[in-house]
């Protein structure tokens, strides 16, 4: 089927539920550190932790993707059933994580709170493949990493506008602060207010032939079409695998140690150990109600400098935006140079003493993250079968989730030692895995998947 191609806003309307999701990982990604710490983790098990992301994407996104394939309801299409499903999930999910009165509890919460942004996020690739033609693509991909960029600014923000704003930021040991509690409670509802109005504003196209697309479903097997498309698998999307991996191991570095690294080398506040303190004292307990107000203020600052990232992706796809509404890219080379300058962004950071530089490094990172949220899409949805692009998306996804286990089960606390012992060295780490990101794009040599190709 031929696809006309779409306007301005369209693609916006389409695209806007990525704002919703967005909040809820740059939530997630920014403060799920902070609860576990101030739930009493130590940082060298902040990692482990962290696990339950990578796993549940790695079990839900192929099957999300198969199962949105082989569906179609007269209402609500092919994919937006399953954004509605997972934007439900995930509201109520976010609402209740900062109430978690335990370590145990906070990460069962985030097992949930992933495995359902990914039943909408999933969904969401295949949307831009299934309406655009080829040669809109780009742009597409693009548009989300704007709307992206908007979202991740916005709720890395929330905690410290809402303490300025007069909330407290501070709270009893084991408590999360009431700051945090209100940030997830406005993310809840932003998350599923964002998907409703892409579901309300997007119409989906239907199989081209109702009756070949169900005898097809009632034929397919979820086992048998995920071993057939793994076979299929195109050279490009394994090579292009290879990119992802180090760039996700980057930036799973970043969302799980950030927080502790920056607020210990960069504002010298680190979080407060609970059994390092006897709390039945009163000039200890003094002590560590006050290195915990420190830790807390430091991660509200952390959190607010991490937003920059969104802002700068914001911007670079703002420009993107435009310029590939009129002209041709050549997305290998800006994804190339684009991971490098956000694995400099992070190799900086070891010399930063004034927190204000923090913004130069988020800057960088930020350029990197809108390339990784659009450039690696595009290239791969020009080499992949239309008919299965939900399964391919979702496989596809594994290189961003295998990084992530292994930085989880130890990669990152090993591997960092080789830059050193400090705070900062899994900063270090990061930077120089996104490097060696931007140069696998070598790898890449398809012409169709480096540009679009007028036939």
């Amino acid at each position: 089927m031929e696809k006309r191609k779409l306007s301005f806003w369209e693609i916006w309307n389409m695209s806007f539920g990525f704002l919703g999701i967005q909040f809820g990982f740059a939530l997630q990604g920014g403060f799920m550190s902070r609860i576990f710490q101030t739930l009493g983790a130590e940082k060298d098990a902040i990692p482990l932790l962290w696990i339950a992301a990578p796993l549940t994407g790695l079990i839900i996104q192929p099957i999300i993707g198969y199962l949105s394939d082989n569906t179609w309801h007269s209402r609500l299409g092919r994919r937006k059933p399953y954004f509605l499903l997972g934007a439900i999930l995930s509201s109520i999910t976010l609402f209740f994580v900062p109430y978690s009165p335990t370590l145990w509890i906070a990460a069962g919460f985030l097992w949930i709170l992933d495995a359902s942004i990914n039943i909408s996020m999933e969904p969401f690739r295949a949307l831009v493949a299934d309406k655009l033609p080829d040669s809109q693509r780009s742009y597409g991909f693009v548009m989300q990493t704007l709307i992206i960029g908007i979202g991740t600014w916005v709720a890395s923000n929330l905690p410290w506008l809402i303490t300025k704003l007069g909330v407290s930021n501070e709270a009893a040991p084991g408590i999360i602060p009431m700051s945090v509690k209100i940030a997830f409670a406005i993310g809840a509802f932003v998350f599923l207010i964002s998907i409703l109005y892409t579901i309300f504003t997007t119409k989906e196209y239907p199989p081209e032939n109702l009756e070949e697309f169900a005898k097809e479903k009632k034929e397919s097997r979820f086992i048998k079409d995920l071993f057939s498309s793994l076979k299929e698998m195109p050279s490009t999307m394994k090579k292009l695998g290879v990119i992802q991996f180090f760039s996700w191991f980057a930036f799973f570095t970043m969302w799980s140690l950030a927080t502790p690294s920056l607020t210990e080398h960069v504002f010298k506040a680190p979080a407060p150990i609970e059994k390092n303190y006897n709390l039945e004292d009163a000039t200890q307990l003094a002590q560590f109600n006050e290195a915990g107000a420190k830790y807390q203020s430091a991660a509200d600052s952390v959190g607010s400098a991490m937003g920059i990232y969104g802002l700068s992706s914001m911007g670079f796809a703002l420009l993107l935006t435009f310029y590939t509404s009129k002209f041709r890219i050549n997305r290998k080379y800006i994804h190339m140079f684009s991971l490098i300058l956000g694995g400099i962004g992070f190799l900086m950071m070891k010399y930063i003493e004034n927190p204000f530089y923090l913004n130069i490094s988020f800057i960088l990172i930020g350029i990197s993250w809108g390339s990784i949220l659009s450039m690696p899409y595009a290239m791969l949805s020009s080499s992949v079968n239309e008919k299965k692009m939900g399964m391919m998306m979702g496989l596809f996804n594994m290189f961003i989730v295998l990084p992530q286990i292994i930085a989880a089960l130890g990669g990152i606390n090993y591997i960092s030692k080789l830059f050193g012992d400090t705070a900062i060295a899994s900063m270090t780490l990061a930077g120089a895995s996104l490097i060696i990101a931007g140069l696998c794009n070598f790898l890449i040599t398809e012409k169709k998947a480096i540009s679009f190709q007028i036939d």
